[in-house]
């Protein structure tokens, strides 16, 4: 099997992780991989020798030619860093895979992310193709669809084209300005917990209380008024929940057991599927009073401490 659509790793200072991937990449021979490594924190001189063994594992892509790498010379952090990854990504290619270093997909991902990019390439209605799923089995409707439209985007294990990633905007200043208060409802589900919820994450990236990009990345559906694909089955796993890890030090991902898509993948009508979007908002995200609350305690308590 030889994959067609570029990949794009992204990675920093986990060498075992990235060595994993790589060897999940073997299965599938991308003809095309873009390798971009994070610099190194100045105040942390022993991570340089691991972020060096990141940037040398470039010689274990052995399977093709064409490999591009992007390293950094500082460090930009996780928000910029990623960012800048996949803005150079896109700026060579129209459309591609993304994975971060801790995502193992099945190798039935790629050619759904492939079947999923061919069917919606020309069509502004879909945002993106994700090939997490954490929605419980029992939740979805249409239970024989093998995959669904969501409001969410989730990014571990992605997809989609120069046209998605355009809208992306890694300063979320302001970002209460660009959506209607109805179409920003209308995303949480209605739901009042998952606006606080949704809200009080959009301002601790956009007083720059949290380092990252994803948020911000999630919001541009919402915006845009536009759906993601998002598998039935869940293709991934993430193996990266631990103290290296940049945010995700507790727990585990919480994804179902990873499945097999099948080949041969039918379309579907496209309609937000609510009931799925409803059980991720208060499962997953945790897109309860609680939750919204809690986010609102870290949000206050960290403006006091600065």
């Amino acid at each position: 099997m030889t994959l067609s659509e570029p990949v794009l790793l992204v990675a920093f200072n986990r060498p075992d992780l990235l060595k994993g991937l790589i060897d999940n990449l073997r299965e599938v021979k991308p003809r095309s991989v873009y390798l971009a490594v994070d610099g190194a924190r100045a105040d942390r001189p022993a991570e340089a020798v691991r972020v060096q063994a990141c940037r040398d594992l470039v010689d274990e892509i052995d399977w093709t030619s064409d490999v591009h790498m992007n390293f950094q010379p500082t460090n930009l952090g996780c928000g910029a860093g990623v960012s800048a990854a996949i803005s150079w990504f896109f700026d060579n290619v129209e459309r591609g895979i993304i994975l971060e270093d801790d995502i193992r997909p099945d190798a039935s991902f790629y050619g759904y992310c492939t079947t999923m990019l061919d069917r919606y390439e020309s069509d502004e209605r879909v945002f993106a193709i994700t090939g997490c799923n954490v929605v419980d089995d029992s939740t979805k409707l249409n239970a024989q669809d093998l995959y669904r439209f969501s409001q969410y985007m989730h990014v571990w294990g992605w997809a989609g084209w120069r046209r998605t990633w355009q809208q992306h905007e890694l300063d979320a200043r302001g970002w209460w300005h660009k959506i209607s208060p109805w179409r920003f409802a209308n995303a949480c589900n209605f739901s009042p917990a998952a606006i606080l919820y949704w809200a009080s994450n959009l301002e601790l990236t956009a007083r720059g209380n949290v380092d990252t990009w994803d948020w911000q990345f999630g919001f541009a559906p919402m915006r845009s008024k536009q759906l993601v694909v998002a598998p039935n089955i869940n293709l991934v796993t993430n193996v990266g929940f631990g103290d290296e890890a940049t945010h995700t030090h507790e727990g585990d991902s919480g994804l179902p057991l990873q499945g097999v898509m099948p080949v041969v993948i039918p379309a579907v009508r496209m309609k937000r599927n609510r009931a799925a979007d409803r059980w991720e908002l208060r499962h997953h995200y945790r897109a309860t009073v609680i939750g919204g609350l809690d986010r609102f305690r870290v949000y206050f308590r960290d403006r006091k401490g600065k």
